[in-house]
């Protein structure tokens, strides 16, 4: 994990995903929040899972979103919001699916927005805000 400092808020990156590919962090904590930035289906070489099988993209974002929590020192368990981006709302019950079965019993707030583009052509793209464990 890579880390800045400003003050109070530090901030930091997760080795294990894709790096940043502009001027942001994987996640800045502060106080007991994490902020984690939006995530989307990028491998760790930065390369979309695949531009067409949207189960593999909410599968890699979902692994994105652990990797930043984990590097935060929190959990999917300690998340207080989660916000979606979806581009084709049709796609919504495989993504509540896939995302209930991730996150188990915890229910964390949530919002879902679908929107008219995402980065990379992205089918979906995650943030959220956690508290450290």
């Amino acid at each position: 994990m890579s880390e800045s400092s400003t003050s109070s808020i530090l901030c930091a990156d997760s080795s294990t995903i894709a790096q940043p590919g502009g001027h942001y962090s994987h996640v800045c904590i502060a106080g007991n929040t994490v902020y984690v930035s939006g995530q989307l289906p990028l491998d760790r070489d930065g390369k979309m899972v695949s531009t067409t099988d949207v189960r593999s993209q909410i599968i890699q974002v979902l692994h994105n979103l652990d990797a930043c929590l984990l590097a935060a020192g929190s959990s999917r368990n300690s998340l207080v919001q989660v916000r979606v981006y979806i581009q084709d709302m049709a796609h919504w019950p495989e993504f509540d699916q896939l995302y209930k079965d991730w996150i188990g019993a915890h229910k964390p707030a949530r919002c879902v927005a679908g929107v008219a583009s995402l980065h990379y052509d992205a089918a979906i793209e995650v943030e959220a805000t956690a508290v450290l464990d």
